[in-house]
């Protein structure tokens, strides 16, 4: 099956200006290609660089070189060299990210941003309502708190919120940044059955997961990214 992602050659150090422009190298030579229905995790330990990988896929960290080839539904885009107005149309039409965190507009109702994020790609409103409130249904969120602004949630119900803005729509590939860290068992199966309604539907998935368990789930393949360590100049 054609990759539906694919990174060659990938290197990425940061620049430390309070200590005199020292660099601080992260990674170097990643290569990797992800399929249609593949779920990639990548293990090793913290600070191995893992989520810079996501990071630089979903074009907040640049590269210092190499090519990142995502296969949009209008044709591939290098998120290397690509300009800040393609990387918003790949993210908007083909490329989404679960991070930890809800950054979330103040005062807008958890439903309310679920749904805009489905609209963003396209869909009409009754299609786009009837999947948030399935999402929030299957991710246990209590329907009396569908209405009001997720800032006023737990930690857990945030979570679950950021979750279902990240599957809601269609993307082609889906980049997960530990969406179930902070998730009682329950939830945590739930995530894993997304995720794999998302394999099924043939979304190319890259993930970082500390939970073991959830990690040999729904890992197709675990990469060790401590293979793709830098070294210091």
């Amino acid at each position: 099956m054609a990759p539906r992602v694919e990174i060659d050659g990938v290197a990425k150090s940061f620049v430390m200006h309070l200590q005199g422009g020292k660099l601080l190298p992260v990674v170097g030579n990643v290569s990797l290609e992800v399929a249609a229905g593949e779920c990639v995790v990548l293990g090793g330990p913290s600070g191995a660089g893992k989520s810079s990988i996501l990071k630089m896929i979903y074009g907040n960290y640049r590269v210092d070189s190499g090519h990142i080839l995502v296969h949009a539904a209008d044709g591939p885009v290098d998120v290397a060299s690509a300009s800040p107005r393609e990387i918003i149309r790949l993210r908007k039409l083909s490329l989404g990210y679960v991070s930890q965190f809800l950054r979330a507009i103040p005062r807008v109702s958890a439903l309310d941003l679920i749904v805009a994020s489905a609209r963003e790609q396209g869909l009409d409103e009754d299609k786009a309502a009837s999947r948030a409130r399935s999402l929030l249904q299957r991710l246990n969120v209590p329907e009396r708190l569908w209405s009001l602004p997720p800032a006023t949630f737990s930690g857990g119900e945030q979570q679950r919120v950021n979750i279902a803005r990240g599957f809601v729509a269609d993307h082609r590939v889906l980049l997960l940044d530990e969406p179930t860290a902070s998730l009682d068992a329950v939830n945590r199966a739930a995530v894993v059955e997304l995720i794999f309604d998302k394999k099924r539907q043939g979304v190319a998935m890259i993930g970082i997961f500390h939970d073991e368990d959830v990690r040999e789930r729904v890992a197709d393949r675990i990469v060790d990214v401590t293979r793709f360590a830098a070294r210091a100049a």
